[in-house]
């Protein structure tokens, strides 16, 4: 009998996070990379961050997914210390949708929801719809789990173990914090924790008074992620786990001498024991970002004296960017030129190491490549805020064209990172997850078409610097020649398919498009030649 309890236990257990990593992975694919956009974007006003964090939150079904993703944005300068706050208020409170919908008891209709998502994910012919098939298919294990973890607890009613360990914790909450705090960090998931006790309140062997200790354990232990991401990490990444743990710890701190009260509280909510338990997880949430956000300036001040910058590090950023010489526009062209020419070597790095993500299935190459598409964009934007701030009135036509230029080139280089970032490593990703390999003779094609485009990407460059028109011809000859290549090596790539090559099957739709996002690269490449060859009328 204990035996089957414990397995039925832990398999449900597994089942859960289980279905939180599969739900957060669909609902990620199926939102792209505009979760990075939205991040960036909207998260000047504190206020809104916590909207945004907590759509986030939800969507990824991890709030230490979305630390990750701030911890990036800061460490490239996308984002500041202070715009994180709001973000990492509403990632909380983001964290507490998954059990508000385990509270609704929509486990017995669990089955339905696991036949609509495999539906979706085998049958749907838009990769967007088999994404959120994959959404739904992981929520669905997650609601499954809960009844397979609470039917396990029938035989424990009359244990008279358990209601005394229950007991024990009811009367010495901290025991429950400890607790609960150590399980979350093992599991690193706070839905997961809570979710057992959900399944544990559905058989009667659950109190609010045992559950909330659990509930404010279990949002300390998610700090462990933060923790273990940290170590060894740049200062903002330590700032903004530094930021996470603090508020989780202090608003512990806050919530522990009102327990009893905030039970009275939250007994008004429900008359049922799940749906408190629900409750509680998310008023305390709520509650830290009420308390927090309006002192969100100070707090970074303080997460700042606590971890301080020390000698040597050095934020990402521009470094020729001097806004003393915008009154002289010469020197400020050519302190966003050189700027420019930093942008393009990050390029250069991304296109090159590129191709040994595909050829060496390296998941930390492909994440480092998406860590330098975010330096991209902050140079890309900083570099058109000075440009835009050089005295117009002072510029002479050459200097106009010269400004003009500079905007082409660092948008050419920005959408060529893009490419990169969301196109290829992508493409990257679902190689490796799907477990598929290139045919020999088609991963050889697609190397050599990308060291094709890698020459051109070179001479490009120099193009740029040294405004020379019979390099910027050879460009365009290269261009024409790059065109029947990729033909060539599509059509091949077809003729496999038709010989039956299994390998050429499997991994026929990522082969296309790798050749197809190399040729959209070229075509950026490429028109860095134009101004060059207009220049001399040609």
């Amino acid at each position: 009998m204990i035996f089957f309890i414990v397995i039925s236990f832990l398999g449900g257990i597994a089942l859960l996070l289980y279905g939180i990593r599969l739900a957060g992975e669909g609902l990620q694919k199926a939102a792209g990379g505009r979760l990075r956009a939205i991040l960036t974007s909207l998260t000047k006003n504190r206020y809104i961050g916590i909207g945004v964090g907590a759509v986030i939150t939800a969507i990824l079904q991890s709030s230490s997914a979305a630390t990750v993703m701030l911890v990036g944005f800061v460490s490239s300068g996308l984002m500041t210390l202070n715009q994180t706050i709001g973000v990492i208020l509403g990632a909380d409170i983001g964290t507490t949708v998954t059990v508000q919908l385990l509270a609704f008891r929509v486990y017995d209709v669990a089955i339905l929801f696991i036949a609509i998502g495999i539906g979706l994910m085998s049958f749907a012919k838009r990769a967007v719809t088999r994404e959120i098939g994959q959404g739904i298919l992981g929520f669905a294990f997650i609601f499954f789990s809960i009844k397979i973890m609470s039917d396990s607890m029938i035989p424990l009613r009359e244990s008279v173990y358990l209601k005394t360990l229950l007991l024990s914790i009811g009367e010495s909450p901290l025991l429950g914090i400890l607790l609960a705090a150590l399980m979350t960090a093992l599991v690193q998931s706070s839905a997961a924790v809570i979710g057992m006790v959900l399944a544990l309140s559905l058989q009667n062997l659950m109190t609010l008074d045992v559950a909330i200790p659990i509930i404010l354990g279990a949002n300390i232990g998610t700090c462990a992620a933060a923790i273990l991401t940290s170590i060894g990490a740049n200062l903002e990444a330590r700032q903004v786990a530094a930021a996470h743990i603090l508020f989780k710890i202090i608003g512990v701190s806050l919530f522990y001498p009102l327990i009893g009260p905030f039970k009275d509280l939250i007994e008004y909510t429900a008359s049922d024991i799940p749906r408190q338990i629900a409750n509680a997880h998310t008023l305390f949430n709520v509650a830290i970002a009420v308390i927090f956000l309006p002192f969100a300036n100070p707090f970074a001040n303080l997460v700042r004296r606590i971890i301080p910058e020390r000698e040597g590090e050095e934020r990402f950023g521009p470094k020729y960017l001097d806004p003393h010489v915008l009154n002289t526009p010469s020197l400020a062209l050519g302190q966003a030129t050189r700027e420019a020419l930093r942008m393009s070597d990050i390029v250069q790095w991304m296109l090159k190491e590129s191709i040994q993500v595909f050829k060496a299935n390296d998941r930390d190459l492909l994440y480092r490549i998406e860590q330098r598409d975010d330096e991209l964009d902050l140079l890309d934007r900083e570099i058109k805020l000075y440009l835009t701030r050089i005295a117009q009135s002072t510029l002479t036509p050459s200097e106009s064209k010269k400004e003009f230029e500079l905007i082409a080139f660092t948008s050419n280089m920005e959408n060529i990172g893009d490419i990169i970032d969301k196109n290829l490593m992508e493409l990257a990703k679902k190689k490796i997850t799907t477990g598929v390999s290139f045919s020999e003779e088609g991963l050889r094609e697609i190397v050599e078409f990308h060291q094709k485009v890698l020459e051109n990407f070179d001479i490009s460059v120099s193009v740029f610097v040294s405004r020379n028109k019979d390099l910027a011809k050879k460009i365009l000859r290269h261009k024409a020649r790059l065109g029947e290549v990729e033909r060539d090596f599509r059509q091949a790539h077809i003729n496999r398919l038709h010989e039956g090559l299994q390998e050429s099957v499997d991994t026929s739709a990522i082969h296309l498009d790798v050749l197809s996002n190399l040729k959209r690269i070229n075509s950026h490449i490429t028109n860095i030649a134009y101004p060059i060859l207009e220049e001399n009328g040609e």
